[in-house]
């Protein structure tokens, strides 16, 4: 069936409208998608990449104690300065490092645990070696709490093993003292007895 003139132009008017109104849509939508991923990014662009920070880990592990120091501080000042997820990332990882003078297992764990909640706003690579230091100053301290328990429960037994020790001493020392004014007392009966015996005999005719 052919279509009249009025017909055709009502229909082209129509599929102007639709196309028109599906343009506008997937607009919108393209905007939104950008937005999102604009927000995502917030935090993220410029973050260094995982070799920036492992390279500053070898260079603070194998370094001299000037080199160590220029690190520590530069972290510090970063962190400070410009606080953020990845100048506190690094900073925190520098206090995970062992083997240098501001090695600190306890501030570590907890710029760590802070950087964590804020996964978000940092990249997967960072996420990762926050997770993986974190676990490992973790168990360290863990050790270092096990090892301070078994020093003072060595430092107790040597202690009570010292005072058992003196105390058997102390006690050694009394008996032979008793001992002693026994063995005096039993001179002079016997110096006694041996005079007495003297005097016996002399005086017998």
């Amino acid at each position: 069936m052919r279509l009249s003139t009025g017909a055709k132009t009502l229909a082209a008017t129509i599929l102007v409208v639709l196309l028109l109104g599906g343009c506008a849509q997937t607009k919108e939508l393209m905007s939104g998608m950008r937005k999102s991923s604009a927000a995502e990014d917030v935090g993220i662009l410029g973050a260094p990449e995982a070799d920036q920070y492992l390279q500053e880990m070898y260079k603070l592990a194998a370094g001299d104690p000037a080199t160590q120091a220029e690190i520590y501080a530069d972290a510090r000042s970063a962190s400070t300065l410009t606080p953020g997820p990845s100048t506190d990332l690094r900073y925190a990882l520098v206090l995970a490092t062992p083997g240098h003078a501001e090695f600190n297992a306890e501030m570590a764990q907890s710029l760590l645990r802070e950087l964590l909640t804020q996964a978000p706003l940092m990249t997967q690579a960072e996420i990762s070696l926050a997770t993986i230091h974190l676990k490992s100053v973790e168990q360290l301290i863990v050790a270092k709490a096990e090892v301070r328990r078994l020093r003072a429960a060595t430092s107790r037994a040597a202690q009570s093993q010292e005072t058992a020790t003196s105390a058997r001493l102390a006690s050694a020392e009394a008996e032979n003292r008793r001992l002693q004014k026994e063995l005096e007392e039993a001179e002079d009966k016997l110096e006694a007895i041996t005079s007495i015996e003297r005097s016996i005999r002399a005086q017998d005719p």
